[in-house]
Parts: structure tokens; sequence; C-alpha cells
């Protein structure tokens, strides 16, 4: 799968791309029954701790009953550590579905068509598992469980990495619709805007003229892919049913990623082909490590932003 030139216009000119069926359909079933498997487990501990009731319902029914009773599956099925404190037992999902997916031919295509073929996983990556907005705690404020606040992405990385050349690739595993959470942008290719602590780091009043925020659905297998200055959210998902998304990046080999102390792996290279990674526990690996050399280390800040910036008053 190769961009044409007016998908690249487009890019250039808005910021950003919805392609249909970026990820094959068994890949996708993969992906589901990967995240079926660590549920069973997941949910399997909480029954026997008294938490759940014994397992009844597929796998969405059995999140909502999860979330209600306050047991944390973000985490655990998260590709990334937390930016937060990290414990030496922190849990997270690294897989060999997931793997595919981040290192689908296919996907690498479409992204080298944007950056080259000298490809790096970028580390900040994460699932989304979005609940009907009416069953969420009055307390919920994360952003991969809630509507996202408007942001770039340049400015929830960490400022070594404003030069590097990168994209987000926003792979939707149910359909996204108007209905569940789908994103929206703000079409073009502005400067980087002033953020601010919100419900998460978000850009600060004003500067956005929202009138012009564009919903981007699409179905399951289907790929937005954006800009690092494209600014863009999620809406509320006021369907009935879970909208299911994970969020990759990727930059040009070799340039900073935004979060050093996390790891990173070439993906694909034209000028080194036997250099990208072919061993999912190897990439699982990892971050093991990466976790067990930060659980001994002070807390690493990953946001730059202060609430009392003067665009934040």
């Amino acid at each position: 799968m190769r961009l044409t030139q007016a998908q690249h216009e487009q890019f250039e000119n808005e910021g950003y791309l919805v392609v249909p069926d970026v990820l094959p359909t068994d890949l996708l079933e993969r992906v589901r029954a990967e995240y079926s498997d660590l549920l069973d487990r997941l949910y399997a501990d909480w029954h026997a701790q008294g938490r759940v009731p014994a397992p009844q319902g597929d796998f969405f029914e059995k999140l909502l009953t999860s979330y209600k009773a306050g047991c944390d599956w973000f985490q655990p099925m998260d590709i990334s550590l937390p930016g937060d404190e990290i414990a030496a037992d922190c849990p997270f999902h690294f897989g060999p579905a997931v793997f595919d997916m981040v290192t689908n031919a296919g996907l690498l295509d479409l992204v080298e068509d944007l950056i080259g073929p000298e490809i790096t996983s970028n580390p900040i990556q994460h699932v989304r598992l979005k609940p009907p907005s009416v069953t969420l705690d009055n307390e919920e404020a994360r952003a991969h469980i809630t509507a996202t606040d408007w942001h770039q992405d340049r400015a929830v990385a960490l400022e070594e990495s404003d030069s590097t050349q990168m994209v987000t690739v926003w792979l939707a595993i149910t359909d996204a619709t108007l209905e569940n959470g789908c994103l929206q942008v703000i079409p073009g290719r502005p400067q980087m805007y002033p953020h601010c602590p919100k419900k998460q780091t978000a850009i600060a009043d004003g500067c956005l003229d929202l009138s012009k925020a564009t919903p981007l659905p699409v179905k399951a297998g289907g790929a937005v892919i954006f800009h690092p200055l494209t600014p863009h959210a999620s809406r509320d998902n006021t369907s009935e049913k879970f909208r299911w998304s994970f969020d990759i990046r990727y930059n040009v080999s070799g340039q900073p990623t935004g979060r050093s102390h996390f790891p990173e792996f070439v993906a694909r290279s034209a000028a080194n082909p036997g250099a990208g990674l072919d061993d999912w526990q190897e990439w699982r690996g990892m971050w093991e490590d990466a976790r067990a050399a930060l659980a001994q280390k002070a807390h690493i800040p990953i946001h730059r932003w202060t609430s009392d910036a003067p665009a934040c008053a």
C-alpha cells in the first residue's frame, strides 16, 4: 500500500490522512484474540479475589464489569509504561499480535512514504479502550479512557524531539464513529501552541478556531495518520459500546523520540535491512529492562507545561 500524490498533498496541506483497510482482517482478529486472552487472565485473578462476579459475556462486557468494580485493566493492557511513578512490578502488555501490528509491512509502507525508509518505532504509544461515557466514574480523567482535550503530539513529547520527523498512526480496532468518539482534527500545519495542564495536557484556551474541527470516522482496520503539530482530540463516546484504538508513532531513526528513557527500536531500514527488529520477545524484554531500571530512579517528568505559564492564567 502506497500513498497517492493526492494523499501526499493532503498531508502536506492539512496535516492528516484517513486511510482505510491498513490492517488485514486476520491481524485484527489476532490482536482482538490476544487481548481477549489477556482479559480472561486478569478477570480470573479479580474473580478469585472476590472483586468481580463469575465471568460471563464477551470481551467488552467483561471490560465494563471490571471497570464498574474498580479493577484497573488499562495499565495491564497498555503498550507502554505510565508517565508517572514506575514500580518494578508495573504491568503492561507486549505480545506477538501487537508487535506484528506495529511492524506490519503495509503500515510501514505508508510511514515510509511520509518520513523515509529509516523508521524507528517511537515509544510514545498506547491502547485506548473507551467505555460509553454514561458508564464512566465521575472521577475518571485518564485520557486513554475518556474523551481527550485538544492537543498536539509534539507538545506531549519532551522538547528534545521538537525537530524530529515523526508521524502518529491512530489505528481503529473497532469502527470509530461520530457516536462512539472518533478522532477529530483542526486541519493545517500550524506552529506549536502553548499547552496547559487540564484534564490532560491541552492546548491553551483561545488558541484554536474550533469551528474548523473535522471529525474523522474510520472503519476497523483503517488508520488516521497525522503530523505531530496537527491539533486533535477525541469526542465523547455517546454510544452504548466500547471504542477501541491504538495510537502509535514512528520517527526517523537516529532522531530523538521525546521519551529517551523508554525503549525504541528500528522497524525498517533501507540502509541496513538486517537492523529491523523481528522478535516480539526482544521488544518485550526491552520494556522489562526499562521498567527495572526506571523503578530504581527518581521519576522523570514527561510534561513540559506548567499551570503558571502566562497562557494558562
